[in-house]
């Protein structure tokens, strides 16, 4: 089993709780072969910690940037709590070292393994909440992930793909894109996503991810590549 404790000690957050620290690093897939463990996956804890998450990120950008306009809070809120970010911090909390995974899982590497640490993030921030509270969720945050907010500024980040397609189609072309979902498969807890990005009856570009909004950005991406060879 893993020592948790070097978790909170590298965190500096002590769980009352010690079940619903543990409970935020099960992945579905552990269950699937350790059947009489005694705790659920973290799928819950996800859900939670995602809305608690963008309620953090949400209010400090709303104090921190008086002068910005919603739409652009709205760009740099969904760039810090994308997938990518969030797997990029998890791996520098050496989350990776906490998870319980199945052996199929655990040979998993690359993107898969990306997602299911962006998830366990998200997890760990729903248990702390239910564990310490808002406050103590809300320095573990402000400490872990929004210093991520000058990386967003610096490399313009919250400028994503699909609102760079959106713009060029409809000054190029004066057409709206439409995302379409191609292909799905993979269990419930690794989808894979295949996803065209529409112009009209065209597809101007294709993308794969293990989330559909992942999918839809790599779609944009390459619509746009393919606009910018025409050009």
């Amino acid at each position: 089993m893993k020592d948790f404790s070097l978790l909170e000690q590298k965190i500096g957050v002590k769980f009352k709780n010690k079940d619903l620290l543990t409970q935020a690093f099960v992945h579905r897939s552990y269950l699937n072969e350790n059947v009489d463990f005694p705790l659920f996956h973290n799928e819950r804890l996800e859900f939670l910690g995602d809305a608690v998450l963008e309620l953090i990120v949400t209010d400090y950008l709303y104090a921190s940037f008086p002068d910005k306009p919603e739409g652009e809070l709205t760009s740099w809120m969904a760039a810090l709590v994308n997938s990518k970010m969030l797997s990029m911090v998890a791996r520098e909390m050496d989350l990776n070292d906490f998870l319980l995974l199945s052996r199929g899982e655990k040979r998993e590497t690359g993107k898969a393994r990306d997602y299911i640490l962006a998830n366990t993030f998200e997890a760990l921030v729903g248990s702390m909440y239910l564990d310490r509270g808002l406050a103590e969720t809300r320095r573990f945050v402000e400490h872990q992930l929004l210093p991520k907010i000058s990386l967003v500024q610096e490399e313009h980040l919250f400028q994503d793909a699909k609102s760079r397609f959106q713009e060029v189609a409809q000054e190029k072309v004066n057409i709206t894109p439409v995302y379409k979902l191609l292909k799905e498969s993979g269990p419930d807890h690794v989808k894979h996503f295949v996803i065209g990005a529409f112009l009209g009856n065209e597809l101007a570009g294709q993308g794969e991810g293990f989330s559909k909004q992942e999918a839809e950005e790599q779609a944009a991406k390459e619509a746009l590549e393919k606009f910018e060879k025409e050009e």
